[in-house]
């Protein structure tokens, strides 16, 4: 079996770790499919160190410069805040496959550099197509490569597709939401929301920005946008439902009424091991489906007044150019500042709202527009929750929406 030479940006993180672990365990039964060519980290010098060192890899990158982080004999190390990217411009060549799971907007560029080099792209980077999937799509048909969906639901959606000649044939696309720790809480409840209250995923287990961008639901909505990219479709073909097992990822509904559903335990191994094996099936280390479970599916409408992340993302399809970097980011500033206590968890969607009333979307023509478009936001907001901060600590700490 050929083997190939694989890249993961983001190896220290969740996705990364699991991915080592598809990697590992093929290797043990004796499917050698992977040469880690790369393996590119934010500041966990130690973990970096200690993976490079078990893959043997041939490259590291890290982008916090002051890192610790031990150098095996033979493995190249690029430092710096464009180190990954840097990594994969001298080490990546054609045919190679990067799996880009770097969290926020820090891992469009690299995802760029990818494609550019000729590689096949597992996305697991949620930002690379919602703020510029009209320059990483557009880029990628050019290179003619393959972007591959790590998300569950989008691998779910993928694989429900394969062998679908063209978009015309689908009706809608149904993206699945577990609904957080907040599913069965009141509005009331979730203003008064505690940071480890919100971090309490009953399902998965994420990182910390995205797991509050589980509660809100503003990973689905993240995940709205980047269907729209990965699959060509408009805002009112692709919708989202709740779904608590997290059991079914996704449904395809086709246009002779046919829906195609792909299900699998709550196991990102799974979509992570179809990404960077396509086209092949292996035998891989995920939890295999518990056919008992299934009498015990549920679903329910997503609720708009406790969940407003959905609509959201339909405008932000709607509205195009840097409407999904704006939305992005104004999350991403949100997001932290709730981390640190210093706003409510409702007030991280009513940013994110505000953010698109107040900065209009302009076209996307290049990488720099969504670059200025992000920019703009993350300065915007973050003016905006600074004066929230302050007169939610005048109040004495509740969390009401800032004006």
């Amino acid at each position: 079996m050929h083997r190939r030479r694989l890249f993961i940006l983001g190896s220290t993180g969740s996705i990364g770790t699991s991915a080592l672990d598809v990697v590992r365990d093929l290797a043990a039964k004796g499917t050698r499919f992977f040469e880690i060519a790369g393996l590119a980290a934010a500041r966990n010098g130690s973990l970096l160190s200690e993976q490079a060192r078990g893959f043997s890899a041939g490259a590291i990158a890290v982008a916090n410069g002051d890192a610790s982080v031990e150098v095996p004999s033979g493995t190249r190390i690029y430092r710096g805040e464009h180190a990954a990217e840097e990594m994969i411009a001298a080490e990546a060549r054609r045919g190679d496959i990067v799996l880009a799971a770097m969290v926020g907007a820090a891992g469009v560029r690299p995802a760029l550099v990818a494609i550019e080099r000729g590689c096949d792209l597992a996305l697991a980077n949620k930002e690379a197509l919602v703020a510029a999937g009209a320059v990483v799509m557009p880029a990628a048909r050019a290179a003619g490569v393959r972007v591959i969906p790590v998300d569950s639901e989008h691998n779910a959606l993928y694989q429900c597709l394969m062998g679908s000649r063209s978009a015309d044939e689908i009706r809608r696309v149904v993206l699945t939401a577990s609904g957080g720790p907040f599913r069965r809480k009141s509005r009331d409840e979730m203003a008064r929301a505690t940071v480890d209250d919100a971090l309490a995923h009953p399902t998965w287990r994420m990182g910390p920005k995205v797991t509050i961008d589980s509660a809100s639901l503003m990973n689905k909505a993240l995940e709205l946008i980047e269907a729209h990219w990965l699959f060509g479709l408009e805002s009112a073909r692709i919708d989202a439902i709740v779904h608590p097992q997290s059991i079914v990822h996704g449904f395809v509904e086709f246009v002779d009424g046919s829906v195609l559903a792909q299900l699998s335990p709550p196991d990102m191994r799974t979509p992570i091991q179809q990404a960077i094996c396509d086209p092949d099936r292996l035998d891989g280390p995920a939890r295999r489906l518990d056919f008992a479970a299934l009498r015990t599916l549920e679903f329910e409408p997503v609720d708009a007044e406790r969940f407003p992340a959905i609509r959201l993302a339909h405008d932000v399809i709607e509205r195009g150019g840097t409407a999904g970097a704006v939305l992005n980011a104004a999350n991403e500033v949100a997001v932290g500042a709730f981390l640190e206590g210093r706003i409510g968890f409702l007030d991280i969607a009513s940013t994110v709202a505000a953010a698109l009333e107040a900065l209009r979307p302009t076209p996307v023509r290049s990488l720099a527009d969504v670059l200025e478009a992000d920019r703009e936001t993350r300065l915007w907001a973050t003016d905006r929750l600074l004066g929230a901060a302050a007169t939610r600590s005048m109040a004495g700490g509740s969390a009401g929406d800032p004006s």
